[in-house]
């Protein structure tokens, strides 16, 4: 099989990467939205193959012993996330570049895997108050995970040099334009 490209967007939770790809999503016919597996379970109106795949922790441990991952995590205390290999050449296949959502952690690691053939884009929200007041403003999360996603949140914005781009989501209509601009340069080369 032939292998593409692919678009990665990572940051904390809350700085605006899940509105932005979907954007694109709906501007740049090429992409398509790679689906995590997760062992959480859904939230709001999630649905099964179009937001994640919802699986058990066991059939998630079978997956990762039988290599069918090409990066996982347990991003929370027993919360799985990770990308099926099986994912990404059903896109590639269909003659689409893998366009991701993805953790900062997960995001490196398929930079890392795929190199010049991936774009990693950091989306760093304007101030972490910023992002604690997205974060408690979605009412989707108790206090405990709440306070689990900030400090997972300050850990994660250290990582942003790391990335290809950061892309600052100060507007987001700024920050969703800039990010067109930005994957179609690369889908040009």
């Amino acid at each position: 099989m032939k292998e593409g490209k692919l678009i990665i967007f990572s940051a904390p939770s809350g700085a605006g990467k899940t509105t932005i790809v979907q954007y694109l999503l709906t501007k740049i016919p090429d992409l398509e939205f790679s689906i995590s597996a997760t062992t959480r379970p859904p939230r709001g109106d999630e649905k099964e193959g179009k937001d994640y795949y919802f699986i058990s922790k066991e059939e998630f441990l079978h997956k990762i012993a039988k290599k069918h991952f090409v990066e996982f995590e347990e991003v929370y205390s027993g919360t799985f996330y990770g990308t099926l290999r099986e994912e990404i050449e059903r896109i590639w296949a269909n003659g689409k570049t893998v366009i991701f959502d993805i953790d900062v952690e997960g995001g490196l690691h398929l930079k890392r895997k795929y190199g010049e053939a991936a774009l990693a884009i950091f989306v760093q929200p304007p101030s972490l108050q910023v992002l604690i007041e997205r974060l408690t403003g979605r009412g989707t999360d108790s206090k405990e995970k709440l306070q689990e996603r900030f400090a997972k949140a300050e850990k994660e914005l250290n990582y942003a040099p790391q990335f290809d781009i950061i892309l600052k989501n100060h507007d987001l209509q700024t920050a969703c334009a800039e990010a067109e601009l930005l994957v179609t340069n690369f889908l040009k080369n």
